[in-house]
């Protein structure tokens, strides 16, 4: 199926480059376009081809991929006579990879010429999961489009339906949820028992009896160190938490716990801390940053 299928690939960010590389090296015939245009270098350089716009690029593919940082930079990439939308074929298919929440599913899908199948499949996991086809996929769509789809997304990782249409969008929002709000409990833990005045050896070994005991021992080092080396920015972090209480609010759930976390993120945002890694929240709630 690999060299058979004609695939556009918008957008090559940390994660975008690294999926299209293993497009690519898996021998899918793509096309790439990207709004720093040197970032396709690298690829064409291993085989694809580089576009002049996205119309372009989706023009010349059987399956459009999409990886940009928020909704705003989708709209960017789909909308207007250089957009997605204006080239690409009504018999293909749009595979949406990017966090924008269900919402931004329904208004690319409607934006788009009829028969265009539309796939949501947001991903778990960072650069490194991407750079080794790790990555978890949560995917929404006609089950037949997600099993004639599922080889080239199993390139990237491991994808597994979870509904129709817009419901990868939901589950991946889902899963950001319990990042974020077990970040801000345990940077919360931390900082009282700091107030207290417990040790952090007696602090650490107190967390390791309690359902935060993997992800205290798993953050000890960055927070003991004060380093945060960035996989994904607190900035997109703090993205997530919006998209998250923007669907909450449109569900007509009640979401308390999450906009603490969100208020963290848009705290240690405004300090200084949003192109660090999003666990850099940990130091602005202890107040170590």
């Amino acid at each position: 199926m690999a060299t058979m299928t004609a695939v556009a690939f918008v957008g090559l960010g940390a994660m975008g480059g690294r999926m299209a590389r293993r497009l690519v090296d898996a021998g899918y015939q793509v096309t790439v376009w990207n709004r720093t245009a040197a970032r396709c270098e690298p690829l064409v350089a291993l085989g694809a081809q580089a576009a002049e716009s996205p119309a372009a690029a989706a023009a010349r593919a059987d399956v459009t991929i999409t990886m940009v940082s928020d909704p705003a930079a989708l709209w960017e990439v789909s909308e207007g006579p250089e957009g997605i939308a204006a080239g690409i074929d009504h018999s293909a298919t749009l595979i949406e990879m990017s966090t924008i929440g269900p919402a931004g599913v329904t208004r690319l899908a409607t934006m788009l010429p009829d028969g265009v199948v539309v796939l949501d499949a947001p991903v778990l996991g960072s650069v490194s999961e991407a750079e080794a086809g790790d990555l978890g996929i949560f995917v929404g769509g006609p089950p037949e489009s997600v099993e004639r789809w599922r080889p080239l997304l199993s390139t990237l990782g491991s994808p597994r339906r979870v509904g129709p249409t817009g419901a990868g969008a939901a589950a991946k929002l889902t899963a950001n949820l319990t990042l974020l709000g077990v970040l801000g409990v345990l940077g919360e833990a931390i900082a009282l028992a700091q107030g207290m005045g417990l040790s952090r050896e007696a602090t650490f070994e107190v967390l390791s009896a309690t359902p935060l005991g993997a992800q205290a021992e798993r953050r000890r080092d960055a927070i003991e160190t004060g380093s945060f080396p960035p996989r994904f920015a607190l900035s997109l972090a703090r993205k997530d938490a919006d998209l998250i209480l923007d669907a909450a609010a449109a569900a007509g759930v009640d979401m308390g716990l999450s906009r603490a976390a969100r208020d963290w993120l848009v705290e240690a945002e405004a300090a200084g801390l949003g192109d660090q890694d999003y666990t850099a929240v940990l130091a602005h709630i202890t107040g170590n940053d």
